[in-house]
């Protein structure tokens, strides 16, 4: 397995385990009479467990198991793949601070972290269908 593959896939169960607890935590809040804040972590949840668990486990395998370019150049430029993987992670954690601190305090200036956030992420996906779109093909 590319050691590019290992980090999108165990990033991703990190991102899984942070989702799930985010959900624990609002799942309790009630309970235990905690602020309502953590609502506040909701999209961030789904940005976790979607973006962070599913599309990075979906990317490692396919980073990995997608028909070979050719024998030379397996996988085409590395880094073009790794710049999909800080892209993404990066926007995730900038949409992580971001997303609570718009929901609590929308004149906080912190706005732009959801801009570039959502520019990163947009990026990763292009350049994932770009270093993949030419190793889906026919045998």
């Amino acid at each position: 397995m590319p050691t590019l593959s290992r980090y999108f896939i165990k990033t991703g169960m990190l991102y899984l385990i942070a989702g799930l607890a985010m959900t624990l935590a609002m799942f309790l809040q009630p309970l235990l009479g905690w602020s309502s804040v953590l609502q506040a972590f909701y999209p961030v949840y789904l940005h976790f467990i979607f973006v962070g668990w599913v599309t990075q486990i979906i990317m490692g395998v396919a980073y990995w198991m997608f028909p070979k370019k050719s024998k030379e150049d397996p996988r085409g430029n590395p880094l073009w793949g790794w710049a999909v993987y800080v892209c993404l992670n990066v926007g995730l954690l900038l949409r992580a601070v971001g997303e609570p601190t718009m929901a609590v305090n929308p004149a906080s200036g912190w706005g732009w972290t959801l801009t570039l956030a959502a520019a990163l992420m947009l990026a990763a996906g292009w350049i994932f269908v770009c270093i993949s779109w030419n190793r889906v093909k026919e045998r």
